[in-house]
């Protein structure tokens, strides 16, 4: 058994190949503490570790459940985050969120911020690492909340990023200089088409009751300007071809001098909106 065959393993059951080869390096590194260096160096790899590494390719190639699951983490924006099946696995798209976020921070000197859904707290965690902003992460789900405190506390970010259960605002009293959400934006007609993979994500976390997926942007919009201070800022990660409408749905909230930033694909992933007080 060698590294190939264990890659051959997972092209085999339909997974691209660089994605495959980029999946079994992190089986190596983490089940078997075996890094690019080793593999650049031929270094020798104990064949017990080989073979949990083996085995966890087999795992993902029957089940297509997601890398980041059987290693248990997932990177965001540097950083390693504990994730499992109670929350979305942080995709790249949401860095551009959050670095759209750090920057409107940043530059006003803003210091209350809200993230609506805050999953695994890599929104919240990753402001609060970058600002000097302290950032409430809410989430109907207390498994959730206990991932995100997880996060949290691996990076040390206690009174910085703190975490309350509350159905969107139900449970907020307070007003914040900015309200970030990557909130649920597929319609559940859309779940049959989607990939294996993300159906091991929280349902709560994807879809929506609406045909548009705009159910929580609308919702979000209506309530933020009463938990916003003045010139309060509002940003959220959109769905593709959503963000016009998610602009147009914030205008009629009362949120002007509105953009759409694109992603590094050319998609329009976020839009920010400021409240007109």
């Amino acid at each position: 058994m060698t590294i190939q065959d264990i890659v051959k393993i997972l092209t085999n059951s339909g997974i691209e190949p660089n994605e495959a080869k980029v999946e079994v390096k992190l089986l190596l590194e983490y089940f078997a503490n075996y890094g690019v260096k080793d593999i650049i160096l031929e270094n020798k790899l104990d064949e017990k570790k080989l073979e949990l590494v083996k085995e966890k390719a087999e795992l993902r190639a029957k089940t297509r459940q997601p890398i980041q699951h059987i290693i248990g983490f997932a990177s965001f924006m540097g950083e390693d985050f504990i994730v499992n099946p109670s929350v979305l696995i942080p995709r790249d798209e949401t860095e551009i969120l959050v670095k759209q976020a750090v920057d409107i921070i940043n530059k006003n000197n803003l210091k209350m911020a809200l993230d609506i859904g805050t999953g695994s707290g890599c929104i919240a965690c990753m402001i609060a690492k970058h600002t000097d902003c302290q950032i409430l992460g809410i989430d109907i789900s207390l498994e959730a909340l206990n991932t995100a405190l997880d996060n949290a506390s691996r990076l040390n970010l206690f009174n910085k990023a703190i975490f309350r259960k509350s159905n969107l605002f139900e449970k907020i009293k307070e007003k914040f200089d900015i309200i970030i959400s990557n909130p649920p934006y597929i319609p559940k007609s859309e779940k049959e088409k989607l990939q294996k993979e993300v159906q091991f994500d929280p349902e709560t976390a994807l879809f929506t009751e609406d045909e548009k997926g705009l159910e929580y942007y609308q919702k979000i919009s209506k309530e933020a300007p009463q938990h916003l201070n003045k010139n309060g800022y509002l940003l959220f990660e959109a769905g593709f071809g959503q963000a016009d409408d998610i602009e147009d749905i914030l205008k009629t909230n009362g949120f002007v001098d509105t953009e759409i930033i694109q992603d590094l694909a050319g998609i329009d992933r976020v839009v920010v909106g400021k409240l007109c007080n």
